[in-house]
């Protein structure tokens, strides 16, 4: 039987995912009160004792990114005057992780400086799902359990069996990304180059490797804006490529990004639930759900053993 003194709470970014990973531990979603003054303010009240109780608390830093940042810190602040003995935060989109490191002068490294915000609030364990750059889990001084959505994907994908296939990265970034999903589909793989003259602008430059004749897979961490995947679909699209999958692990989806993607030559967009999505979204988006994986590292965290069973490939 799983211990009665785990406890799982969600923030009001994404209560669906938090319910679905409770039910998967086969434990109730605990009550919690969120609520907002006046003035804006966040207040927080645990309906129920967690006193020595491990307390997980599940919220992503989705849009509006800075209130579901700030609801967290009450949150995690009341579970530790309330004499929780861990709180752990399950944070499956960790926002401001495109700002983990100095592009230019006199920038902030906001990445950092959230998790230094964490820790010192009291969170005692992060989990979180596929960072924007994986070497932001050293800007914390607590443990941090760093999962991946690729296998819940690339799954996903083998079993479409989808026609002369050819993956593809949008950016030099993404490029170990896609070669592992390249690999377990058996497929080539392909690199766009690109120059960004703003910020969630960019500008398609070159494509290394063949992509005419082939269907391609385009693999990201997140989509935001979607200018930058429709630009690389459209530049595919002229190099003699198929209609394109697009695949993310974090739809944050700012503006009319769902407009966007819903695209005559993008035939699917594949994404997860690690940020919540409106209902009314076109038959063209397939989000795969990503509360199994978190609540067996829940399961793992409480009762021991090694997170990297989770994963197709136990070095990530």
């Amino acid at each position: 039987m799983f211990s009665d003194k785990v406890r799982i709470f969600s923030g009001s970014s994404n209560p669906k995912l938090a319910e679905n990973i409770a039910a998967e531990l086969g434990i109730g979603l605990g009550k919690i009160k969120v609520s907002r003054f006046k003035s804006g303010e966040i207040y927080v009240h645990y309906e129920e004792t967690i006193r020595n109780c491990d307390v997980f608390l599940v919220q992503s830093f989705s849009h509006p990114i800075n209130d579901h940042f700030v609801e967290l810190l009450v949150m995690i602040d009341a579970a530790k005057r309330a004499s929780a003995r861990t709180v752990n935060i399950v944070v499956p989109y960790y926002g401001y992780a495109r700002q983990e490191r100095k592009a230019a002068p006199r920038e902030p490294i906001s990445a950092k400086m959230l998790a230094d915000v964490l820790s010192t609030v009291g969170a005692t364990r992060v989990v979180t799902i596929d960072l924007h750059a994986p070497a932001i889990q050293g800007f914390f001084n607590i443990p941090v359990d760093h999962l991946t959505g690729l296998d819940l994907i690339s799954d996903y994908l083998k079993l479409k069996d989808i026609p002369n296939p050819v993956v593809v990265s949008p950016d030099a970034g993404r490029a170990s990304t896609a070669e592992k999903l390249a690999n377990y589909l058996d497929a080539p793989f392909a690199i766009m180059i690109k120059k960004r003259p703003a910020h969630n602008e960019s500008i398609i430059t070159h494509v290394i490797g063949d992509v005419e004749g082939q269907t391609p897979i385009i693999i990201e961490d997140l989509i935001d804006t979607g200018t930058t995947i429709v630009n690389v679909v459209e530049g595919l699209k002229e190099r003699g490529a198929h209609d394109v999958y697009v695949c993310a692990t974090h739809p944050l989806f700012s503006g009319p990004a769902l407009q966007r993607l819903d695209h005559p030559n993008i035939k699917e967009v594949v994404v997860t639930d690690s940020i919540a999505l409106p209902d009314n979204r076109s038959d063209r988006f397939t989000v795969l759900s990503v509360a199994p994986i978190l609540a067996e590292t829940v399961r793992i965290i409480i009762e021991g053993g090694s997170i990297s069973t989770l994963f197709k490939n136990a070095g990530i």
